[in-house]
């Protein structure tokens, strides 16, 4: 009876503990398996049946966020993405990894508007379930550099230690495979914060119309194209050819560049887009209230200034001061209380209120926004943004290090 007694208990511990482990490990297996699909299918079905599990729901939104890649990759190498041309630079061992589709679908306008849509709903589906992460104590500690993504559509997903592989050494790539980040509460709103970045991008190309863009110059990009001009994928196509002077390839680079002027598809969505940037900046300031509180130093992707971090960079206190900021700003200017400084005329004069470009949107050239005139709709007389003040960009360089704050700012979101 004694015996069976341990054996009970010791067989329920087991039990308890095989299932406290591949609640925290869940997204890992499917991660580094690469098998994207069959890790959200599982996690939903976990978090169905433990809805307060939000290791198991960071999981879920961190493969979402790779399954959205996933997906673009695989449509672009369906559709024949001329990668042999544009990847003709790289090294022999990575170009094997970007092979081009020998038989690709042909392409439409109508396909390029729906790749797109598809990457914003993938975006918008993991930004869902890591702003749904609550728990200020949540952990997930991941071996990123062993997970597997196919980003090329070739059935075979890679990982950064396979890459490293190919093209560095041994001791890069048995770091890469033990390279392991303690994600917590504040990562999931500086991944979900990444998710809106992207899908306020996603959302100002679905807005322009490109069709004519597409009709005149997307044989450069892809092999089989749906175009009104099928006398354009006649010839060579390859950018080699430039150095033997290839006329009908210079005009057409040159009509990719002349034709960067849009007219609107679908306006409102660039209202979408405002809304997806403000949810950014409102991310990226949640997650330093996390970080800040945080009193352990676990593998940390951004550390506070008392911790370490996997990256080993140091941030201050100074730093952290000086980022938030740099958000405040951002919102007020997102917000329309603070103009953009007008490059035209005299100083100090009117300035553009960037929040009307989304709210009011025209035509969009990038040549007239450079030239001034684009700009002139949305000139208002007001406050305009510490972002111009010699004070405020002198702070940012000392604490930074001038270009080096877009290095930091690409890593704090």
């Amino acid at each position: 009876m004694r015996r069976l007694t341990i054996f009970a208990a010791t067989f329920c511990t087991l039990l308890l503990s095989t299932q406290w482990v591949s609640a925290a490990p869940l997204a890992e297996q499917y991660l580094t398996s690469g098998q994207l699909t069959a890790g959200e299918t599982s996690l939903k079905a976990q978090l169905a049946k433990s809805p307060e599990d939000d290791a198991a729901r960071f999981g879920l939104g961190v493969i979402q966020f790779f399954q959205s890649f996933e997906h673009l990759g695989g449509s672009l190498h369906e559709y024949g993405l001329r990668t042999e041309g544009a990847f003709r630079g790289l090294p022999e061992p990575l170009r094997d990894v970007v092979p081009q589709d020998p038989d690709p679908k042909t392409i439409s306008y109508a396909d390029v508007r729906q790749i797109v849509q598809t990457w914003v709903n993938d975006l918008k589906a993991a930004e869902q379930s890591l702003s749904a992460v609550k728990d200020p104590n949540m952990k997930l500690p991941l071996k990123v550099g062993k997970i597997k993504v196919d980003l090329f559509g070739t059935g075979k997903p890679i990982d950064a230690a396979f890459l490293l592989g190919r093209v560095g050494n041994v001791k890069q790539q048995e770091a890469a495979q033990k390279f392991v980040i303690g994600f917590d509460r504040g990562d999931a709103s500086w991944l979900a914060g990444y998710c809106n970045f992207l899908c306020a991008w996603g959302e100002v190309i679905l807005a322009i119309d490109g069709e004519e863009m597409f009709n005149c110059t997307s044989h450069l990009f892809f092999e089989k194209v749906d175009t009104p001009y099928p006398f354009l994928q006649e010839g060579s196509r390859n950018f080699d050819s430039l150095r033997r002077f290839n006329r009908p390839l210079i005009s057409d680079i040159l009509a990719f560049i002349h034709l960067w002027r849009f007219e609107l598809k679908e306006p409102k969505r660039m209202q979408a887009a405002l809304a997806h940037l403000e949810a950014m900046q409102v991310n990226a300031k949640t997650m330093w209230k996390y970080y800040l509180t945080e009193t352990d130093d676990d593998h940390e992707w951004i550390p506070n200034p008392n911790q370490t971090g996997v990256l080993e960079i140091k941030v201050s206190q100074e730093m952290v001061d000086t980022w938030l900021a740099v958000l405040d700003e951002t919102g007020l200017v997102l917000k329309g209380k603070k103009l953009i400084p007008f490059w035209r005329g005299k100083s100090g004069g009117q300035g553009v209120n960037l929040r009307r470009v989304f709210t009011e949107p025209r035509k969009i050239d990038p040549f007239l926004w450079v030239q001034g005139t684009a700009a002139a709709p949305y000139l208002e007389e007001g406050t305009i943004t510490e972002f111009a003040s010699p004070e405020m960009l002198g702070r940012i360089n000392n604490t930074f290090g001038g270009v080096r704050f877009f290095t930091m700012a690409f890593w704090f979101n």
